[in-house]
């Protein structure tokens, strides 16, 4: 009998759906808050808000029924896309950014102020054996003058710097007993004091950017997407682009593959993040072992014209449909890790790896950043 009346009714026989009417507000609010995300995504996010377990298929005809679908972004013509570019304003150094000469002659020597705020780290206190033969800060300036310049040890200036022996020992020591690193911490959270913020962040941005390497040796790869044969730097910021973690990998070595390592450090360093912000290539198996393992919630950020994922609309869909812009577009934090890389990137010794080892391109990046904060820091003593 009962069978009889589902079929006058229409309704074919089975139990009830997972998700009812009362979810469709649910899956409009996470389509609003999160229109590129993936299905994959999508579906984990409301996993985690309504405190159930669907698969994505489920989810995938529950957006159907609340009339929220896919909308591929259409391409702008390359005529409307000349019309609507603009003239870039040329920005070139101003004062604040030319140096004067140190003490040794060389304007990538550390002034007084930012040597006050690095002295008690490199300076020996106390213990025995004979007084160092070198100064300190003078062997510093001298790793300094060498990641600014590019140049090899042997080439360092004799009348100004130390023997190149006693500075590569110097740098060397500093290296593998975590000098670097720790001066860059000290600043970073002092930097973030002067900002206002937390000393510790709460959310974070990874990267990775391809760089050439030499024929000096060492690990090296392909990376096929970028066309690019040499090593690849895994970068880990906060929402300031202050440097929380980096690891150096061969090119051909995946962003997805990289990312665990690297993102472990920075939570070891910063227990208190919670929100990660990355690119395409960390979605998929690799966000959700970074949610699993360390308790991050992963935010893919996609270019809005990209026709993998497309956006999420309502039912309340505008007249005409979005038009994706041609070109580079500023995406919301993304922009921020790529302004460190950026940075990086003055250094000329960060252009292209000449150490054969695999510690030294790590310190040089510490050394870099730390060179930035130890600059923004001194600024209020002049």
């Amino acid at each position: 009998m009962e069978q009889v009346q589902r079929q006058r009714s229409g309704r074919r026989p089975g139990r009830k759906p997972l998700i009812g009417p009362e979810h469709h507000a649910v899956l409009v609010e996470i389509a609003t808050q999160m229109p590129r995300c993936s299905l994959d995504e999508l579906t984990r996010e409301f996993n985690h808000r309504s405190a159930l377990s669907v698969c994505s298929a489920t989810v995938r005809k529950a957006l159907r029924e609340a009339g929220v679908k896919r909308v591929r972004a259409q391409r702008k013509s390359a005529e409307r896309a000349a019309s609507g570019s603009g003239a870039r304003s040329r920005v070139g150094y101003q004062a604040l950014h030319r140096r004067a000469d140190g003490t040794s002659g060389m304007n990538t020597d550390l002034t007084d102020a930012e040597w006050a705020l690095l002295a008690d780290l490199f300076e020996r206190q106390g213990g025995r054996g004979a007084p160092p033969r070198h100064e300190r800060r003078l062997l510093l300036n001298a790793c300094l003058y060498v990641v600014r310049t590019g140049c090899a040890w042997r080439l360092l200036p004799k009348e100004v710097f130390p023997p190149w022996r006693a500075v590569y020992k110097a740098f060397r020591g500093w290296a593998h007993s975590g000098v670097f690193e720790a001066m860059h911490d000290r600043l970073r959270q002092q930097w973030r004091a002067r900002m206002g913020r937390s000393p510790m962040p709460t959310a974070a941005i990874i990267d990775a950017q391809s760089t050439r390497s030499t024929p000096q040796g060492g690990p090296s790869g392909f990376d096929a997407g970028k066309k690019v044969k040499g090593r690849k730097r895994h970068l880990v910021v906060d929402t300031l682009g202050l440097l929380l973690a980096v690891s150096v990998t061969a090119a051909s070595v995946q962003d997805r593959d990289a990312a665990a390592a690297v993102v472990a450090a920075a939570s070891a360093k910063a227990p208190t993040l919670q929100t990660l912000y990355a690119d395409a290539a960390y979605g998929g198996r690799s966000a959700q072992a970074i949610e699993l393992t360390h308790g991050i919630a992963v935010h893919i950020v996609r270019h809005p014209g990209n026709r993998s994922t497309g956006t999420w609309q309502t039912a309340q869909q505008p007249l005409w449909p979005e038009e994706a812009p041609a070109g580079f577009v500023v995406q919301a934090k993304r922009w921020v890790v790529e302004r460190t890389h950026a940075w990086n990137e003055r250094s000329r010794r960060l252009l292209a790896h000449h150490d054969r080892s695999t510690w030294a391109p790590v310190a040089w990046i510490w050394l870099t950043e730390a060179r930035i904060l130890a600059t923004r820091l001194a600024q209020r003593f002049i």
